[in-house]
C-alpha cells in the first residue's frame, strides 16, 4: 500500500464527504482532497482529519477533471516514486479491500493502466432515481472502453496523455480513456466491490439535470473524438438525436397526411424501444419491476440528452463559457 495515493474532489459534500474520507484515510497513507468552492465546512473538516488540502482557484471555472489534475499534481509533488492514484468522487466510500485487489491487477497485468470495480448506490430504495444509478453501474466486466469517477490509475499512463482535459465539464473519464487506450493501455473492471455512492437524487428535476449533463458529455466526447477508428460516442449521440427529437418532430409534421396515426405510430415506435431494453434487462439478472423501471427511463432520457447536445453546440458556435452543472442534493455536515 506505499505505492498508492488517494485523490478525492467534492464541492460541499457535507456528511458525505466525512464518510468518503473515513473510509480512505485508513487505506493509504497519502489522502489528498480537492475542494471546487465549497461554502459548507468540507475544507475544516478534510485538515481536521489530517488529510492533504488543496483548494481551487476560485476565479477560474471548476470542472471535476481540473480538481481531478490539481489533487494529482500535488500527490506526486508529496510523493514523486508514487505507482498508483486511486481517484474518489466526495460522495462515495471506498470498499475494505477494494485498494488491495486494484493494485494486484495492475501488478498481475503490466497492460492494463485503469482498473475499476463495482460502484454501488448506497440507497437504492430511497428513491427510483438512485435505483436507476445503481442500475446504470452494473457494467460487464472484463476489458471496458471507459471507466467512472472512482477509478485506479497508473501514475505512468496517467502522466504520458498529460492527465484529464480540465476544459471539459461532464464525461471527462471517458475522454481520458480514450487517449489512455489510443496510447496503448487497457482499461479493466473487475468483479470486485469499489464504492458506495450517495446520490441523493430525490427529484425528477434533478435527473433531468443529470441526464442534460450526459448528453453534453456525449456531444463534446463525439465532437473531440468521433472522428477517431472508435467514432467515440457518436453511435450514442445519434440515437438521442433521433429518439429524442427527429423522430418526434416526423411524426408531428405528418399528422395532417396520416390523419394523426403518425402520433399513433411514435408512441409503438417509443414501445418497441421499451420493451427491447426490458428483455436486456431482464437478461441481466435484474427483477421485472426494475426492468420496467429502467426501460421507461431509457426511453424518457433521449429528451433531456438532446437538450444537453444542443446546449454544448450553441455554447461551441457561440464560443460561450461553459459551467458545470449540479444537480446533486447537498448535505449538512
Amino acid at each position: 500500500m506505499q505505492s498508492i495515493g488517494i485523490v478525492v474532489i467534492g464541492r460541499n459534500e457535507g456528511n458525505r464527504l466525512q464518510e468518503c474520507l473515513l473510509s480512505v484515510i485508513k487505506e493509504a497513507r497519502i489522502v489528498v482532497y480537492v475542494d471546487s468552492g465549497s461554502t459548507d465546512n468540507s475544507v475544516v473538516l478534510a485538515k481536521s482529519l489530517g488529510v492533504h488540502v488543496v483548494e481551487l482557484d476560485l476565479s477560474i471555472p471548476f470542472t471535476a477533471a481540473r480538481a481531478r489534475n490539481k489533487g494529482f499534481e500535488y500527490l506526486v509533488q508529496v510523493k514523486p516514486d508514487i505507482e498508483f492514484v486511486q481517484f474518489v468522487d466526495g460522495d462515495c466510500r471506498i470498499v475494505e479491500g477494494w485498494l488491495k485487489s486494484a493494485i494486484h491487477e495492475l501488478n498481475t497485468q503490466s497492460d492494463v493502466v485503469v482498473v475499476c470495480g463495482r460502484r454501488r448506490e448506497e440507497f437504492p430504495n430511497n428513491s427510483i432515481y438512485n435505483r436507476l444509478c445503481d442500475i446504470e453501474w452494473d457494467t460487464p466486466v472484463g476489458e471496458a472502453l471507459i471507466c467512472g469517477g472512482d477509478s485506479m490509475m497508473r501514475v505512468t499512463a496517467l502522466k504520458k496523455v498529460g492527465g484529464f482535459n480540465p476544459t471539459l465539464i461532464a464525461g471527462e473519464e471517458p475522454e481520458l480513456c480514450v487517449r489512455l487506450r489510443q496510447a496503448g493501455g487497457k482499461i479493466w473492471r473487475i468483479d470486485a466491490e469499489m464504492t458506495l455512492h450517495n446520490a441523493q437524487i430525490t427529484r425528477f428535476r434533478q435527473w433531468w439535470k443529470r441526464e442534460i449533463r450526459n448528453g453534453h458529455a456525449y456531444a463534446e466526447g463525439a465532437w473531440l473524438h468521433g472522428r477517431s477508428p472508435e467514432r467515440h460516442w457518436v453511435r450514442e449521440s445519434l440515437r438521442s438525436w433521433f429518439w429524442g427529437l427527429f423522430l418526434p418532430l416526423l411524426a408531428i409534421a405528418c399528422i395532417l397526411p396520416t390523419q394523426g396515426f403518425s402520433i399513433l405510430l411514435l408512441f409503438m415506435a417509443y414501445a418497441s424501444l421499451a420493451y427491447r431494453v426490458y428483455r436486456f434487462t431482464l437478461k441481466r439478472g435484474y427483477q421485472s419491476t426494475d426492468a420496467i423501471l429502467y426501460s421507461l427511463f431509457c426511453v424518457l432520457e433521449k429528451f433531456p440528452k438532446v437538450q444537453g447536445q444542443i446546449k454544448f453546440h450553441i455554447s461551441r458556435l457561440f464560443k460561450q463559457q461553459r459551467t458545470i452543472m449540479e444537480y446533486k442534493s447537498a448535505t449538512s455536515a
